[in-house]
């Protein structure tokens, strides 16, 4: 290449920003050296930019991302208005390009939508007469347009018809033709009245489907060719002075000699989807041909095979199809223009997306002239950058020499990218200090956005070159980009971050650029590797079989992080891609080492914080690793694919802070006048390790792990501390569980529906505080930590139902409610077991994906999970509260009563005791019994110590349950106390002799006397009592007991009342009945 043609292009990035940029504002036109003009209308928010240089849609859109801008949109009045108005000022007439912004970007599509399943037929090779004739006559046509999907057979090397169409005047009227050639690609031909057109329109000899549309018009006597929704050849010069003969007939797969025989030239292969229109099709009607999108238009033959006559040996058989979509949807069926009003009227339409108009760009007004700023002091002062590139290409000052149009070629791109590599590494060595200046970035930034743009076919000077020529575009590319993004320059994008969106820009175009070659880069072998200090990218590609299976892709190893930043596919989504019919795999991944400085240069990302416990406040948000990027290409084509991902934490962990890991992708369509934003739509943790986080999306795109700052107000300390109180108190809490369980069984607490709730609320806290001791062990294996988390849930759950229990019990004590016991106990096991199953199994059923948290047996806090525990607790704690307040009031209104029967003076000394402690004594007894202490749990985020009284009251609620309803319950220390009084007879019983026994020869009949020992019944024996004891006891051996069996009866006088304790035995003590009579003297 020339110099002055190096010149030209080497120094076109640094201009491209102010070629066409006015010195004021308004509306100014400008001319460059190309007599281009450009012509900018300022308005208080925005900046219009007129280009008058024809581009296709694709390419003007590309040009205007490349300054930072994009196609106007027309959907706002507002936009049309302004846009109109810069027309209307530059006198402009003809339609520009603009943007629908209506229509959303182009996404890969689905894997189902790829492939579609036609009937077809097949022409077998071993017979050369299988045709097939179309049972419908054509009328005369001025126009026509033809399109087929055909397979060529591979090993068929002779020429071929695809179709003819015969008239009875003239055989040779509208023709299809194919043959193979030596560099393996089937030559397409067309003949129209007679004439043979040229073989030049072709596709590869590969054995698949391919889409073949051919057109002509009488008018201009025009015809083309496409192949795969792309115009391969055209032309003009066709006989104009008639139209094409109805009447006639079509044949598939054979050429007519004559009229509907002597056929010659067969076909071998399969043909599929036919139709014929009576109308010229455009380019825009062949791509959504092509993706298998239907027309608007009406056919005058559609594909149907019970229109069709064919030989025996023509099969009818089932083909899968692939359905290209290489140019963006909206793009199938036209792209928006905008016209300049003649008269009253504007015009807005759609146009073929392959014409070439002038177009429209619109930035912000802040954005223009920031831009302006910087190319001004480009120009007046170079920079080290500038200057080595100027010494580079031997000139001294620069040059305006580059077309709107920007990069034509990949050998144009390949130049310019050589030479600013060179300039930038040259210019890192000698000005260590000062480095790229942020008007170097910007120029740089934009080189890389249109270059990533070139049109990827090979041009015929360029086609010669090997595959090592365009590897080396592919790394200049990415050495530039490597510069552009240093850590050295994170400091600097703030300076231009008015004009350019972000780093991500630049990981923009590098997909685009990797995508865009990866068809040449893989030609000739099947891995590549591109290499740099900050950014690794590396493009596979394999045949897809049965068990093929997706290669993973690393980060480069460093000697700080022996853990590596890996991205896989999973096998079952190659899988996928086979079962839908894909023949090729390409998987392009990049890997960015450089830009977590970047982007905490602005200290935070804009995101919500995560639900958390409330012990930690939020701080911010930050990119707290690398970033990775995936992209698949199933036979060259993106498709929609999960991916799993692992990523190491590059961020430490400052002092009194932790951090909550955020799988994150960044959304380029999340907000596009910026640039795009994180998003974490899709994206879940597979689990989080110490110092890494695993992920899976379930898209492909650019990934990264977002760390959520949080002020740990609690000193690593403090939170061992509360570790250790915590398990100390479930301990101490489940052994006085267990031991007022027993209690309960074991001294003969009378039954009654108070005991049954008691019993229940201790056994279903006992199992969660047992449960949770266990589950710091159980995070150890996924299955168990899940089981462990569901019978928490369970546990815990039923706790607070059975403490909900105790005060709907409590309340019916003090209000008056109609229900027998026997219903009310059915409710309560309801309540108590029915309630926390049922919102346990709901739970799961609806979100069992998202239950558990990632790091712990326990529910998940960053879902609507934890609501699930949080909801039914704040329902029961309310219920219980207002139970407490009822209580209070009842027992205040009690010890009134009992203050106003002391004396008048001591009545208001005892009536303030009494009420205080009227309210203190309900309010210790059955705040723990009722769950009351879990309220604290609101305000632990305030402070340490409400940390520690929350983790007291609610890990040693055991121990409060134990003192309440074993040490300071009356039915348990009677039960107690009548055991002790029982040995005591006993004891007694066996020191003492009887003094007589009269046995009755008839049913036994015992009695006594309370205030005189002389007086007895017949039926006893003679028993002396002295009058001067306190206590009186009375042994008697009865009849109706067996042998050794007494029965012991012991008065006792107490305050001017007798209690008579009456106990039968056995002298093992292992029957014992008990009666207490009291009677009152």
């Amino acid at each position: 290449m020339t110099r002055a043609l190096l010149t030209g292009l080497m120094l076109f990035f640094l201009e491209v920003v102010c070629e066409s940029e006015p010195t004021h504002t308004g509306q100014e036109g400008t001319e460059d050296s190309h007599g281009q003009d450009r012509h900018v209308h300022l308005t208080p928010r925005w900046a219009f930019q007129l280009f008058n240089d024809s581009l296709s849609f694709s390419r003007a859109d590309s040009f205007c991302r490349g300054q930072f801008s994009s196609l106007v949109p027309v959907d706002q009045s507002e936009d049309r208005e302004e846009a109109l108005k810069l027309l209307h000022l530059t006198k402009f007439s003809s339609a520009v390009w603009v943007r629908d912004a209506s229509r959303a970007a182009s996404r890969p599509m689905a894997l189902s939508k790829r492939y579609t399943q036609f009937s077809a037929l097949n022409f077998p090779k071993e017979s050369r007469e299988g045709f097939t004739r179309v049972n419908m006559s054509l009328p005369a046509l001025s126009s026509i347009g033809v399109c087929v999907r055909v397979q060529w057979d591979p090993e068929w090397k002779e020429v071929s018809t695809i179709f003819s169409y015969a008239a009875a005047v003239f055989t040779n009227e509208f023709q299809l033709r194919g043959q193979a050639d030596v560099q393996g690609r089937i030559l397409l031909a067309l003949i129209v009245h007679g004439k043979h057109l040229p073989y030049k329109a072709s596709f590869p000899n590969d054995g698949e489907w391919h889409h073949v549309c051919v057109t002509w018009r009488q008018s201009g006597s025009h015809w083309a060719i496409y192949v795969d929704g792309d115009r391969k050849d055209m032309g003009s010069g066709t006989d104009a002075s008639r139209e094409i003969h109805g009447e006639g007939i079509l044949i598939l797969g054979q050429d007519q000699d004559s009229f509907g025989g002597n056929f010659t030239e067969p076909f071998s292969g399969s043909i599929t989807d036919l139709n014929v229109w009576n109308m010229s099709l455009e380019a825009r009607h062949v791509r959504a041909l092509n993706a298998c999108s239907p027309l608007t238009q009406e056919t005058i033959f559609s594909w149907n095979l019970d229109l069709l006559s064919s030989h025996p040996v023509v099969r009818e058989v089932q083909a899968f199809v692939f359905c290209g979509v290489s140019q963006q949807q909206g793009e199938l069926q036209g792209c928006r223009t905008l016209q300049a009003p003649t008269g009253q009227l504007q015009r807005q339409e759609e146009t073929d997306c392959s014409d070439l108009l002038p177009f429209i760009c619109r930035s912000s007004r802040e954005r223009y002239l920031k831009m302006k700023q910087l190319s001004e002091s480009q120009s007046a002062q170079p920079t080290a950058f500038m200057s080595q590139l100027m010494k580079l290409s031997n000139t001294s000052k620069p040059m305006l020499g580059q077309q709107t149009s920007g990069l034509n070629s990949l050998a144009q791109a390949s130049t310019l990218l050589d030479v600013s590599a060179r300039a930038l590494e040259e210019a890192q060595e000698q000005q260590e200090v000062e480095g790229l200046q942020p008007g170097d970035m910007v120029s740089l930034i934009q080189l890389l956005s249109l270059a990533a743009d070139v049109p990827s076919e090979l041009p015929d000077h360029f086609a010669n070159h090997s595959r090592d020529d365009v590897q080396e575009l592919s790394q200049n590319f990415i050495s530039v980009a490597d510069g552009i993004i240093s850590e050295d320059n994170a400091l600097k994008w703030q300076a231009i971050k008015e004009v350019v969106s972000g780093p991500m820009d630049v990981v923009r175009s590098i997909d685009r650029m990797a995508t865009s070659l990866s068809p040449q880069l893989m030609a000739d072998t099947d891995h590549l590797i591109v290499h740099s200090p900050n950014i690794k990218l590396e493009v596979q590609q394999q045949k897809l079989q049965e068990e093929s299976r997706a290669p993973s892709f690393c980060g480069p190893e460093t000697e700080n992080q022996a853990s590596l930043d890996c991205i896989s596919i999973p096998h079952q989504k190659i899988r996928d891609l086979h079962n839908n019919g894909f023949q090729k795999f390409t998987l392009v991944n990049t890997w960015y080492g450089s830009l977590r400085p970047v982007f905490n240069s602005e200290k935070n990302i804009t995101m919500e914080p995560t639900v958390t416990d409330g012990s930690q406040r939020y701080l911010g948000t930050v990119l707290g690793s690398s970033v990775i990027s995936s992209t698949v290409l199933g036979d060259d084509q993106p498709v929609s694919m999960a991916v799993r991902f692992h990523l190491q934490h590059r961020v430490q962990n400052p002092a009194g802070t932790v951090y909550d890991p955020v799988c994150a992708f960044w959304d380029f369509d999340l907000a596009p006048e910026t640039g795009g934003w994180w998003s974490t739509k899709g994206c879940q943790i597979l689990s989080r390790q110490h110092g890494s986080t695993v992920c899976y999306c379930n898209h492909t795109t650019n990934f990264a792990l977002l760390l959520q700052v949080y002020d740990a107000q609690r000193s690593p300390e403090s939170e061992k501390a509360l570790q250790v109180l915590t398990f100390t108190g479930c301990g101490v809490s489940l052994c006085a569980l267990l031991f007022t369980f027993i209690l309960f069984i074991s001294v003969g607490v009378p039954k009654s529906d108070r005991t049954t709730v008691h019993k229940n609320l201790i056994v279903a806290l006992a199992v969660a505080e047992l449960l949770l001791m266990c589950s710091d062990w159980a995070s150890e294996n996924e299955a168990v930590c899940f089981l462990v988390t569901t019978l928490l849930h369970l546990f815990f759950m039923a706790s607070f139902s059975w403490m909900l229990v105790e005060g709907l019990l409590l309340w019916s004590k003090v209000v008056s409610v109609n229900i027998s016991e026997d219903r009310r106990m059915k409710l309560y096991y309801v309540i108590g077991w029915g309630l926390p199953v049922l919102i346990v199994g709901v739970t799961m059923a609806i979100s069992v994906d998202r239950y558990k948290a990632d790091d712990h047996c326990w529910l998940s806090v960053k879902t609507d999970t934890i609501w699930a525990f949080v909801g039914p607790v704040i329902f029961v704690l309310t219920v219980n509260a207002v139970v407490l307040c009822r209580v209070v009031m009842v027992t205040i209104s009690s010890a009134r009563r009992r203050a106003k029967m002391l004396s008048p003076s001591s009545a208001s000394k005892m009536q303030t005791f009494d009420l205080t402690w009227a309210v203190t004594r309900p309010i210790l007894i059955l705040l723990p019994v009722l769950g009351l202490t879990w309220l604290c749990g609101l305000l632990v985020h305030l402070s340490v110590v409400i940390a520690y009284v929350f983790v007291a009251l609610n890990s040693f609620q055991g121990l409060y349950i134990f003192l309440v309803y074993a040490v300071y319950n009356s039915e348990v220390r009677n039960a107690i106390k009548r055991i002790k009084e029982k040995r005591k007879a006993l004891s007694f019983t066996n020191c003492s002799q009887p003094t007589s026994f009269l046995p009755s020869q008839r049913a036994p009949v015992t009695s006594w006397s309370r205030s005189r020992p002389n007086q007895s019944s017949p039926e006893t024996s003679e028993t002396s009592v002295p009058t001067s004891s306190t206590n009186t006891s009375l042994v008697i051996k009865n009849e109706s007991f067996r042998k050794e069996s007494f029965v012991s009866f012991s008065l006792k006088p107490a305050s001017g009342n007798q209690v008579v304790q009456l106990t039968g035995f056995k002298p093992s003590g292992k029957n014992s009945f008990h009666a207490d009579f009291v009677s009152f003297g």
